[in-house]
């Protein structure tokens, strides 16, 4: 744990603590704040670092939201409390909400027959899914991200509208299984690239609107829309962008850093899309040495030899607490500086589901 050697990053009080996941999410810092060296001064002998810290970075109001929505039933409750899908891409949440008690499965048929909550991951899950629940007079609670149910909406109202529906995102990933389950079978068309946008045929050119995964890489989808337009002038988007606010703004962090350092490490897990995303974009930003990982003990020291500048991020799912453990290792073998580097600033915030707001105010 730290112990108060980074004030630039620390001075805001942790927003989960009670709960046992501090730092859910990435303080705001003034942009362009050095600082104090940790721990040791020129003397010590240890190289100099500059770390970049990415600001915003870490968890989303969506992720903070669907965690908040485990731990208030576990809470409101008691254990176990099944989970569909991890309810966020990240292995150090994961393990530190089963270790209370919640029960990930990853379908409902997993789960017994039992008067506990059954809780829906911030991916979004098919229709079928809540009515499966029902009928088995199951406790279901619906943590799915508001953002990606705005893309649910979407894509049911083109398909009432006689649209043919295209799907921008990556196939089997939770999300976008959620969004093609909004619709019937074969309503949906998914495009993953470029090749697909080039060769997709309609079954009418009049008639085409597309929806997007939330956390895709900006710079891939633009690419991917305007493919499509070019070829299907009248295809209808979104109204409003579905890439989500907490993407668009970790990725533009990472564009202004990535160019300046010598390295840079992306916190979050394999399987957390945003993160990989976030990763691609450092890459093609101009970065030579980009590592994912989940936490500290998986820094491969052979990457980071004789480097002075390091950028530092995390996914919408990874928590704050793992970006201090990194900056901690990297201080006992270098002489640390951390200047933080904004790129926007967020206070969305999302009401928990409604069941779990009502059960709150009655107690």
């Amino acid at each position: 744990m730290m112990t108060g050697k980074w004030p630039e990053y620390r001075q805001f009080p942790p927003q989960s603590a009670r709960r046992g996941l501090p730092r859910l999410t990435a303080p705001r810092a003034k942009p362009h704040v050095v600082a104090m060296v940790a721990g040791t001064d020129r003397k010590s002998g240890k190289p100099p670092l500059k770390i970049k810290l990415c600001s915003p970075r870490g968890f989303c109001a969506g992720v903070v939201r669907a965690i908040d929505s485990v731990e208030r039933a576990l809470d409101r409750y008691g254990p176990p409390v099944y989970v569909r899908h991890e309810i966020v891409h990240n292995r150090y949440v994961v393990e530190s909400l089963r270790a209370k008690g919640a029960i990930f499965v990853d379908e409902l048929d997993e789960v017994p027959d039992t008067q506990a909550p059954v809780i829906f991951s911030a991916h979004g899950v098919p229709k079928s899914v809540p009515v499966d629940a029902q009928r088995r007079n199951l406790l279901a609670l619906d943590a799915t991200c508001p953002l990606v149910t705005k893309v649910h909406r979407e894509a049911e109202i083109h398909h009432r509208r006689g649209r043919e529906v295209l799907l921008i995102g990556h196939r089997g990933h939770p999300e976008v299984i959620g969004t093609m389950g909004q619709l019937p079978d074969g309503a949906v068309r998914l495009i993953e690239t470029l090749a697909d946008a080039d060769t997709f045929a309609p079954k009418d050119a009049g008639k085409l609107a597309y929806v997007t995964q939330t956390t895709l890489s900006l710079d891939d989808t633009a690419e991917i829309v305007a493919a499509l337009k070019r070829r299907f002038p009248a295809m209808v988007g979104p109204h409003k962008e579905d890439i989500c606010y907490a993407t668009t703004n970790r990725q533009e962090a990472v564009k202004r850093v990535a160019p300046q350092v010598d390295a840079m490490i992306v916190v979050g897990s394999p399987n957390s899309s945003n993160s990989q995303r976030l990763k691609e974009v450092a890459e093609r930003a101009g970065c030579a040495r980009v590592a994912l990982i989940d936490r500290a003990s998986d820094i491969d020291w052979r990457m980071f030899g004789a480097i002075a500048s390091l950028g530092l991020t995390a996914g919408a799912s990874a928590p704050e607490l793992l970006v201090e453990q990194i900056i901690d290792a990297f201080a006992e073998r270098y002489g640390v500086t951390v200047e933080t580097v904004s790129a926007a600033e967020e206070d969305v915030f999302f009401p928990l589901p409604r069941l779990l707001r009502e059960n709150a105010a009655a107690q």
